[in-house]
């Protein structure tokens, strides 16, 4: 896809920005990233990454990020062997798996909402 817009675009002045544009507006509707705990699926299909199309994945960043990251890094550390066995059931790991989920949505959607009440500034200011 970033070949063919790469492509297509050219080198115009407005180039650039029509291909950020189209790029964003492309990634918009796939399938947000989700937290889950892997012990409480039964569907091993659910654990593959698309995109890079791999049928166990795991991300992370670094652990001073996000809570969901340190749990990531406790659970990833501890299934390797190089740490004790964390004492959370599975039950309780896939709750906060969801919170993340349900924060990350509803930041994600305050950050939509900011883009589209700032653009509306912009225009009627403009106008």
């Amino acid at each position: 896809l970033q070949k063919s817009l790469n492509e297509t675009f050219g080198a115009d002045k407005y180039s650039e920005a029509r291909k950020e544009v189209l790029t964003n507006m492309f990634s918009r509707p796939m399938q947000m990233a989700l937290y889950f705990c892997t012990g409480v699926l039964e569907d091993e299909t659910l654990f593959r990454h698309y995109a890079l199309n791999v049928p166990f994945y795991t991300h992370f960043t670094s652990p001073i990020r996000r809570y969901a990251d340190i749990i990531v890094h406790r659970l990833l550390s501890a299934s390797l062997g190089a740490s004790l066995p964390i004492k959370m059931e599975k039950e309780a790991i896939q709750r906060q798996a969801d919170h993340s989920n349900d924060r990350k949505m509803a930041s994600k959607r305050v950050q939509e909402l900011s883009a589209d009440l700032f653009f509306s500034i912009f225009v009627r200011v403009r106008a």
